[in-house]
């Protein structure tokens, strides 16, 4: 998929971090279905909150990302440990379920 020099850390090296937006999936900007929705509501509930949404996966997705720019140096010196890597995921993963579960009392 990728020609030249580029590769998929080089990709997301030129876009970090101000750019992280442009090259991630827009379909995590989307919120996942309720079951009591109709996918009609859940619609137009995703395009109410989607700059908010954006904002929001942005908070989460530059740590995250800049964890896969540092396990992927050509140095391995300069790589973290796993034990970093595991510690930084966590404190996001804890981070992105608190703000969740904020924004669904908030709904209430």
């Amino acid at each position: 998929m990728f020609k030249d020099n580029l590769n998929i850390r080089n990709f997301v090296s030129t876009a970090f971090p101000n750019h992280v937006m442009d090259i991630v999936d827009p379909s995590l900007l989307f919120e996942e279905e309720n079951e009591d929705d109709g996918v009609e509501e859940t619609m137009i509930r995703n395009f109410e909150s989607h700059r908010n949404n954006k904002n929001k996966m942005e908070e989460f997705l530059v740590p995250m990302l800049r964890i896969g720019l540092m396990c992927s140096t050509t140095s391995p010196r300069e790589r973290m440990t796993m034990n970093d890597v595991v510690n930084n995921l966590k404190a996001i993963r804890d981070s992105f379920l608190k703000s969740k579960e904020r924004n669904r009392r908030r709904r209430r």
